[in-house]
């Protein structure tokens, strides 16, 4: 329980919680933390926060500080992938232990926020992170919660995959298949091998060569086989993916023995995206994607959103995409 000392009587005492000061417009942060002993010289300052009293703690036996529950949430949701900062204010900070995406079990958060008094804030399901970004946080909403409220959520927490996870990302040897005869002719100059390596460059992702073909269906499906058989991990597709009859990249993807997942996505642009997986030696699938012109001049598409999951060692279904809808009206390039 807390005890509330008037401030002037309160030398000697330990603070039952931080206190904050807040300078408007310059600056708020912890001014004493908690477990300070107060000093005489501490008063004025405490008085100058509008801190006529104080509060020491004494907690019964089926109580858990702020602090101590703060980190036993962050560790009960904190997986693979995640780092914790020290409680601060009653908050806990997990953090990106590396670069890679953040992988959040929603339902499990969404449960956990159902628990009364129990706060967990995420940054947003499957976006990519850097090391050292904030990705998550936990705390209580008052000074002391009672025991089982813990050991509630910690209990949620048990036995399966972790709330918060950060993957690393997995540099897949990347083939580009382009297709058109206005630029296997030269008519036109590529725009796509120059927009694919700006997107591949920041997760490390090597490209083993942009092979060009014309229109024909035959061409495209050997091109796919080629790059299967110097051991891409991962294939994409350039062209042909509208809905013109001499647009036939959809079916030479088909052709070559991939397993199309999806064709056409909720999401905006880039709503004629393709994904599929490619048999292979070994028993290994490799993701082939077969890109609409919107990837080219769009500041983002459906394939921003997808291609770190691939990176990141995730087996795509269906139901992936079909959940895309929601947020998927991406902002248009100005």
């Amino acid at each position: 329980m807390l005890r509330e000392v008037l401030t002037e009587e309160a030398v000697g005492l330990a603070l039952a919680h931080d206190i904050t000061r807040i300078v408007p417009g310059v600056s708020k942060g912890v001014l004493f933390r908690r477990g300070h002993v107060i000093r005489r010289e501490d008063v004025p300052e405490l008085l100058n926060c509008g801190k006529e009293h104080v509060y020491v703690l004494d907690i019964g036996p089926d109580e858990v500080h702020e602090e101590d529950a703060a980190i036993r949430l962050s560790q009960a949701i904190g997986g693979p992938g995640c780092e914790f900062t020290p409680p601060a204010e009653g908050r806990v900070n997990l953090t990106a232990a590396h670069h890679g995406l953040l992988a959040l079990e929603t339902e499990l958060v969404h449960r956990l926020n159902q628990i009364e008094y129990v706060v967990v804030s995420t940054r947003p399901d499957r976006v990519p992170v850097q090391r050292g970004e904030v990705v998550a946080a936990t705390r209580v909403v008052p000074l002391l919660v009672p025991e089982s409220t813990v050991a509630e959520a910690e209990a949620l927490c048990a036995g399966g995959p972790r709330a918060v996870q950060v993957l690393p990302f997995r540099p897949l040897r990347t083939g580009i298949v382009s297709t058109g005869s206005e630029v296997y002719k030269g008519r036109i100059p590529d725009a796509f091998g120059p927009a694919l390596r700006q997107k591949l460059e920041p997760f490390g992702a090597p490209i083993l060569a942009q092979t060009f073909v014309s229109d024909d269906p035959d061409q495209t499906r050997a091109a796919i086989l080629d790059f299967a058989r110097q051991g891409a991990e991962l294939i994409l597709v350039t062209g042909g993916m509208s809905v013109d009859p001499d647009d036939r990249t959809p079916g030479a993807i088909r052709r070559a023995g991939a397993t199309v997942i999806t064709h056409g996505t909720p999401v905006l642009p880039g709503s004629m995206f393709l994904f599929g997986y490619l048999p292979a030696e070994g028993g290994r699938d490799i993701p082939v994607m077969g890109l609409p012109g919107a990837v080219i001049y769009e500041k983002a598409t459906v394939f921003d959103l997808v291609l770190p999951r691939v990176l990141a060692g995730e087996r795509l279904e269906r139901s992936d995409f079909t959940r895309l809808g929601v947020g998927g009206l991406l902002p248009r390039q100005a």
